[in-house]
């Protein structure tokens, strides 16, 4: 039984839902799934982060994420990938990104996922806001 490849973006301002994200992606002949929870952490820098706030230029942010997983597609046998990135103001503990991918093989897996995060960060119109006790700061999406 052969999986078609498949592919699901989302940019939403509503919470994302790990399981529902774990089960879009759940295959019988794929025997491996790497999953990227993006979460808020409560510092950067060491400066106490309050809050994040996500802001995206939806229809542009998805066409990129749509290049990213066709090269995905092209250069690992993957049979699904899930993007879901979340829009809106954030609290230390929410979830702005879950990435899911699907294959035969964890290998393939892994390398997919660690690259649709990374081009993603690099590549995607999705732009991320710090606020501090002290101020506020619009912040490159590079770490």
């Amino acid at each position: 039984m052969d999986t078609p490849m498949q592919t699901e973006i989302k940019i939403q301002s509503e919470p994302l839902n790990i399981q529902n994200c774990i089960d879009r992606v759940m295959a019988p002949d794929c025997g491996g799934i790497d999953i990227f929870i993006g979460t808020v952490r409560n510092a950067t820098k060491g400066r106490p982060v309050l809050k994040l706030e996500f802001e995206a230029y939806k229809p542009m942010a998805v066409s990129e994420i749509n290049k990213i997983t066709d090269r995905v597609f092209e250069r690992w046998p993957v049979q699904k990938v899930l993007v879901h990135h979340r829009t809106g103001i954030l609290q230390v503990g929410e979830i702005p990104v879950i990435i899911a991918v699907a294959a035969a093989h964890r290998d393939a897996a892994f390398e997919a996922c660690r690259y649709i995060i990374d081009t993603l960060k690099q590549t995607v119109p999705i732009w991320k806001k710090e606020f501090f006790e002290d101020g506020e700061v619009w912040v490159a999406a590079h770490p």
